[in-house]
């Protein structure tokens, strides 16, 4: 490459589609320089490990975990065994995930201390704010977990945070709804006993219904991992400064909460409520396109076609309003503005396509799931991809602690101004 400031040339070696950054520190104008760095807000277009537990395509619209497509893991494979293959890196045979699914469903209760300390919440405290800071209190709760080089205190966290998440989770659900908390039931299955938690009310034995079980499994599944987006990147990098695991995680949980992240579903339902009715579509589509409206759902930062786990999800919508007889007029909006967006030059030019949380959404209102607990579902599904990110970069013989550059624009050598002459303008 050339320097265009001095005309002189380098040879950076690519290797994998890639340079590495500390190669262009070479590229200086003179001995003083610090070096050429890369701007990249966002990182859109900057490695920052080496990982083979997900693989995108966004232009093809591939997903596969371990190499194994996204739509056979959900036609076929349980949560929990995907959890396995994310954090093993194989399918475990009958008798590792019957190992696997016991070890989870008996760590699923929480220190009863735990349940006191969410008991301390307002009424009307946000679910992923409860979460938030419960997830970090596990690790005040289990100390031994701070020994990240032992491989048996990595495995038993890693337990430990699946298992628990759904039983947190059902907690700030019940705490919202001024609900009893019910304990895990140790006799369903893993999104079955979450069912339980957050819906048993007076009756001896809740039974899920199948369909809502089997939709919600499916919906971890599609949640699981998704490469190094914002939650993920913030994982590993509170995680490299080598705290417990619980304390990265929350890290994650943070980063999901945000609007742009995990609660994008809210806002397409949002987005469904405002619109109303079928009718009022082409207006709802005609101002997206003058630029006063926004089409929730559709496009991704990843994707740019159609994203292979709302293709997923689709074909389960209907099942669940079946099973909870709900005639869904938001749903009826939501098809035929799929129809008209996927019929209408301007958005399929621009590649905008629907994305995962566009049917999610519709399917947690189903469920009688408050808007505000939504981020809190997918914080269930992605606990796994967390944990097999941190586990995977614990192994990396690169792991550094993460430390950004920064373009400095501030003032440079100014005086300190006494109280006395300050004028409060900062002049």
């Amino acid at each position: 490459m050339k320097d265009n400031r001095t005309g002189k040339s380098y040879d950076v070696e690519v290797k994998d589609g890639t340079v590495r950054a500390m190669d262009l520190r070479q590229i200086k104008v003179d001995d003083d320089d610090f070096g050429l760095m890369t701007y990249d807000p966002g990182f859109s277009n900057t490695a920052s490990c080496r990982s083979a537990i997900t693989y995108i395509d966004g232009e093809k619209g591939i997903l596969e975990h371990r190499g194994i497509p996204i739509e056979q893991l959900a036609e076929s494979s349980s949560f929990l065994e995907v959890s396995y293959l994310l954090l093993y890196g194989h399918l475990p045979n009958q008798q590792q995930l019957d190992e696997w699914v016991h070890e989870i469903t008996h760590h699923t209760y929480v220190h009863e201390n735990i349940k006191r300390f969410m008991e301390g919440f307002r009424h009307d405290a946000n679910p992923m704010g409860m979460l938030l800071a419960s997830v970090g209190a596990l690790s005040t709760f289990y100390p031994e977990a701070v020994d990240i080089r032992d491989e048996e205190q990595r495995h038993i966290s890693a337990v430990r945070m699946i298992a628990k998440m759904p039983t947190l989770a059902a907690f700030a659900y019940r705490n919202a709804m001024g609900l009893p908390y019910v304990y895990p039931d140790n006799d369903l299955s893993y999104t079955g006993n979450f069912l339980s938690m957050l819906f048993k009310m007076a009756e001896p034995r809740y039974v899920p219904d199948p369909r809502i079980e089997k939709a919600l499994d499916v919906l971890f599944i599609l949640h699981a991992d998704h490469e190094q987006n914002c939650s993920a990147a913030a994982v590993r990098v509170a995680g490299s400064s080598l705290p417990d695991p619980f304390s990265a995680i929350a890290a994650g949980v943070a980063g999901l909460y945000g609007p742009l992240h995990g609660g994008a579903n809210v806002a397409v339902l949002k987005m469904l409520q405002r619109i109303g009715s079928v009718d009022n579509i082409p207006g709802f589509l005609q101002g997206v396109k003058d630029g006063n409206e926004r089409l929730m759902g559709f496009g991704h930062r990843v994707y740019k076609n159609y994203d292979p786990r709302a293709r997923i999800i689709r074909s389960h919508v209907d099942e669940v309003l079946e099973a909870t007889n709900k005639q869904s007029v938001l749903l009826d909006i939501a098809i035929e503005l799929e129809k008209r967006a996927l019929d209408d030059e301007y958005f399929t030019s621009r590649k905008l396509y629907p994305n995962v949380d566009y049917w999610s959404g519709i399917i947690y209102e189903a469920m009688n799931i408050p808007t505000d607990a939504f981020t809190v579902m997918f914080a269930i599904g992605r606990t796994p991809g967390w944990m097999a990110q941190w586990m995977e970069m614990m192994d990396d013989p690169e792991l550094k602690i993460a430390r950004p550059r920064q373009i400095y624009t501030g003032a440079r050598e100014a005086d300190y101004v006494p109280m006395n002459q300050r004028n409060g303008s900062g002049s």
